[in-house]
């Protein structure tokens, strides 16, 4: 596999960086219709603590007690050519389930033909002994909304039906602006599509600032999939996306609302115990060698995210 094919260089011909699909997509659901039944034991959770799209997935498994359903396995930081590696290692271990060295093994015995990027999360079952999905999106949904007789007691219902629409408008928003609007900046070819992608960023984080000056949360007053999915990029704002992508007209600290936020839901079970700065800065310092060809890892930026906030205002 070459290394165009496995990092995420594509880019349109305007020099605008073009998310590849995710093109394994089953679903697991409680009653078993789709052929893949929610129940202990069966799955294995694959997933980097680098990466955002899979950090999703971790904070979910730990906020609905699903430790003990789902069993989980994180890959070596830093990918090559070869794409994510399993190595024994601070945070990360060996393939407990199949004992592959690559990633890209369990993608390859799921399709012996696979030609697209090996990506995280991705979830394994045991009985049919392939991968079920890599579509990040559809995996903390279905761990909220399928896995529900497994959830621990008092669980939070992250994806509640009666605020489906708003979370989903909410996140279709933010995907593009915000999660997705970080890579199309950092990894743009040219200035206009920079430049595009720059203010789309930039004009959303001042829109939600502005919501957030009146709500705990981004929909109603409950933590949803999603503040999870917003949480996630901010974790990785200015240590990596502010410099790294060159997402600098404004760092998270420099926003009231947005950093409080940020800062509460760190402060949260689940949320900050599951960031890991050593994996997110050595693998975005040390992967994207056409943007950081030096491969030096920043030592910065001091940010204290157990600092008080007042977002218990809103209660």
């Amino acid at each position: 596999m070459s290394q165009t094919a496995q990092f995420p260089t594509e880019t349109s011909t305007e020099g605008a960086f073009v998310r590849q699909p995710y093109t394994i997509r089953d679903r697991i659901t409680a009653d078993g219709a789709s052929g893949f039944r929610a129940e202990p034991g069966r799955y294995h959770l694959y997933v980097s603590l680098a990466c955002p799209w899979a950090h999703r997935a971790v904070i979910v498994r730990r906020l609905l007690g699903l430790e003990d359903v789902i069993s989980m396995s994180v890959v070596d930081p830093i990918r090559d050519e070869r794409g994510w590696a399993f190595r024994d290692g601070p945070g990360q271990s060996a393939d407990p389930v199949n004992g592959f060295a690559l990633l890209s093994e369990a993608y390859h015995a799921t399709d012996p033909g696979y030609t697209g990027r090996y990506t995280v999360p991705c979830i394994w079952d045991r009985v049919t002994r392939r991968l079920v999905t890599n579509n990040f999106p559809d995996i903390t949904i279905d761990f909220e909304t399928q896995f529900t007789a497994y959830h621990r007691p008092g669980a939070p219902d992250l994806y509640p039906v009666h605020l489906r629409p708003e979370i989903d408008a909410i996140n279709e928003l933010i995907y593009h602006d915000v999660n997705n609007g970080v890579y199309k900046a950092g990894f743009a070819t040219t200035q206009s599509a920079y430049e595009e992608a720059f203010d789309a960023l930039f004009a959303r984080l001042d829109w939600i600032e502005d919501r957030l000056a009146r709500r705990r949360f981004l929909v109603r007053t409950q933590i949803t999939e999603a503040d999870i999915r917003l949480f996630t990029t901010l974790a990785r704002f200015d240590a990596v996306y502010y410099g790294h992508f060159k997402c600098n007209l404004r760092r998270l600290v420099d926003y009231p609302n947005l950093w409080a936020y940020a800062r509460d839901l760190y402060q949260r079970p689940g949320f900050g115990e599951t960031v890991n700065y050593d994996h997110i800065k050595r693998h975005y310092y040390m992967t994207h060698e056409q943007l950081n060809p030096t491969r030096i890892v920043p030592k910065g930026p001091a940010i204290d995210w157990m600092a008080p906030h007042d977002r218990n205002r809103f209660e």
